[in-house]
C-alpha cells in the first residue's frame, strides 16, 4: 500500500468514528483553557487513526494532539489530528475536519484531510497533484486582493490579547472582500487549496493543524509562507497561504499588523 493510501484509509476510519459520536457528547475535557477542548469522539478517532497506521507501517513516528507526548524528528513521522473543529463539534456544528499527514524529515510529503460532514476527501502528495474526491483541484484566481474572500482563526491566548487579533483582522478587512472563520484550520487550507476559498492566515498553529493542509496548498499550485515569505516550516509562527497572485499583498498586509512579539 502507498504512503498515500495509508494516509487516505487512516483519516476515512477516524472520519467514520467522528461520524458514529456525533451529537452525542456531552461532555468535554479542557487542556490548555476552556476555548481548547477535547472529548471522547477526539481520543476514538485518534485511536482509530493510529491504528491504521500502525498496521501498515510499524516502524514509522507518530504525532498526534491528543497525546501529544513526542515532537516532530527526522525521518518518516505521521502527524495527525483527529478532530479538527472541536469547539464546533462540541456544540453540534458539523463542520471538523480530520487530517493525516506524512513528514519525511521536517517536510511534509503527503496530506489528507477529510471534511466529514460534506463527505468529501482532500489528498496530495509531493509531485503528484491535489484532489478532492478524484478530480483534480487547484487554487483561486482572484483578479484582486479587493475582491478575494479569505479567512482565519484565532489562537488559543485570544483571551488574553483579544484586541491584537481584532486589530489585525481590522488590517485585513480594509483590504478584502470578505472574512470568514469556520473554527478547522485543516479544511481552511484545504478548501485554499481548491480555490474555494482565496485566501487564509493563521497564527500559533500546530503542525497537526497545518500538516496536510502545506501539501495540498502547494500540490493546488498555491504558496504557504511564513511572515518573511519563506516556505513554511511546521514550527512557524504564521502561517500565510494564497495564490501567487495575491500571495504578496495578503502577506505585506498582514506583515505590518502583527506584533513582531507574535513571529
Amino acid at each position: 500500500m502507498q504512503d498515500l493510501e495509508v494516509g487516505r484509509k487512516a483519516a476515512q476510519a477516524g472520519a467514520a468514528v467522528v461520524r458514529e459520536w456525533f451529537g452525542t457528547v456531552k461532555q468535554a475535557g479542557w487542556k490548555t483553557s476552556d476555548v481548547d477542548p477535547v472529548t471522547a469522539a477526539d481520543l476514538a478517532s485518534q485511536s482509530a487513526v493510529i491504528a491504521v497506521i500502525e498496521q501498515a507501517r510499524p516502524g514509522d513516528a507518530i504525532l498526534a494532539e491528543e497525546d501529544d507526548t513526542g515532537e516532530l524528528v527526522d525521518g518518516r513521522m505521521w502527524v495527525i489530528d483527529p478532530l479538527d473543529g472541536t469547539v464546533n463539534f462540541f456544540h453540534g456544528v458539523p463542520h471538523v475536519g480530520v487530517s493525516v499527514a506524512l513528514v519525511e524529515d521536517g517536510v511534509p510529503i503527503v496530506g489528507v484531510v477529510v471534511d466529514v460532514f460534506a463527505d468529501k476527501e482532500y489528498r496530495a502528495s509531493s509531485g503528484a497533484g491535489a484532489f478532492c474526491d478524484g478530480a483534480a483541484i487547484q487554487v483561486s484566481a482572484p483578479e484582486s486582493l479587493g475582491r478575494s474572500l479569505v479567512a482565519t482563526g484565532y489562537p488559543y491566548d485570544r483571551r488574553q490579547r483579544p484586541r491584537v487579533y481584532t486589530d489585525i483582522n481590522a488590517a485585513v478587512i480594509a483590504e478584502v472582500q470578505g472574512i470568514r472563520r469556520f473554527g478547522a484550520a485543516t479544511l481552511d487550507l484545504a478548501w485554499t487549496a481548491a480555490g474555494m476559498l482565496d485566501g487564509y492566515w493563521e497564527l500559533a498553529l500546530a503542525p497537526w493543524d497545518v500538516a496536510a493542509g502545506m501539501v495540498l496548498v502547494e500540490e493546488g499550485g498555491g504558496l504557504i509562507t511564513n511572515h518573511e515569505g519563506r516556505r513554511s516550516r511546521l514550527d512557524d509562527a504564521l502561517f500565510v497561504a494564497a495564490p501567487e497572485a495575491i500571495h504578496g499583498e495578503l502577506l505585506g498586509v498582514l506583515a505590518a499588523a502583527v506584533p513582531k512579539e507574535l513571529l
